[in-house]
């Protein structure tokens, strides 16, 4: 039995998430693991390094699986690529060490929101863009997004109200910066609850329009309660770009 390792890139637009469901085959795990298994003439299960919302997109998702098979990594890559959908790209694979796991072995993750900022619509990338006219602050974004950095019980920012692991995870960088008329929001972390990202983005965006103040993110924090923070910014918008081991 042998380990592989590949990197993915998918445009997530029409497909409920990473995850296999019971009720649907429209997942990326689920078309990725249909095709390896056709492949390699064998059951084939996908384990990717974290679970991608409906509708949220990946440049950088890293995954593992486990096969029987005397093919070499570059026959199994291209065989792949002809069978994969035009909106699931498989950027690359390698054998991997025999212990190594896609998601337990991930030790850091780089999450990249855009927002389109403008009145004037961006007609060709508004798949993986949120769409937000308003005027906002940057200065003020920049000030609330320091109060997330740091080792913190993330509750409060968790879509998944019965979660019982932990929700202790240490956010290590908050870039926000403008390009054009974009703005980008890129976090980085060890790790991240359900639609964390997507609720930590909300939240500044209220805080860039003026409607909360960039002080009142210890005190989210604090509750764990989830109606305390801003709402859920679309998945649209956001995409995994890198996964470090």
């Amino acid at each position: 039995m042998r380990n592989f390792r590949i990197l993915l890139a998918y445009d997530g637009t029409r497909y409920q998430g990473w995850q296999r469901q019971g009720n649907t085959d429209n997942t990326i795990q689920a078309r990725l693991e249909a095709v390896l298994s056709r492949l390699l003439e064998q059951e084939v299960e996908v384990n990717g390094s974290g679970r991608t919302d409906a509708g949220a997109h990946a440049s950088g998702q890293v995954a593992s699986f486990r096969a029987e098979t005397e093919l070499p990594p570059d026959v199994i890559l291209r065989r792949l690529r002809q069978h994969l959908p035009d909106d699931i790209g498989a950027i690359s694979l390698a054998e991997a060490a025999p212990r190594f796991h896609a998601r337990l072995n991930a030790r850091e993750k780089t999450y990249v929101y855009r927002v389109w900022n403008s009145e004037s619509p961006n007609v060709f990338e508004r798949r993986y863009l949120y769409a937000m006219p308003r005027p906002l602050d940057l200065a003020r974004m920049r000030e609330a997004a320091e109060y997330f950095l740091g080792e913190h019980d993330f509750m409060a920012l968790c879509a998944n109200r019965h979660m019982k692991k932990s929700a202790v995870r240490t956010i290590r960088a908050i870039t926000i910066e403008r390009l054009g008329e974009e703005i980008r929001f890129t976090v980085t972390g060890d790790g991240f609850l359900y639609n964390m990202v997507r609720i930590l983005v909300g939240t500044l965006l209220e805080i860039g329009e003026g409607a909360r103040e960039p002080g009142c993110v210890p005190e989210i924090l604090a509750s764990r309660r989830r109606e305390t923070a801003g709402e859920t910014a679309p998945a649209r918008g956001l995409c995994l770009t890198e996964v470090k081991y």
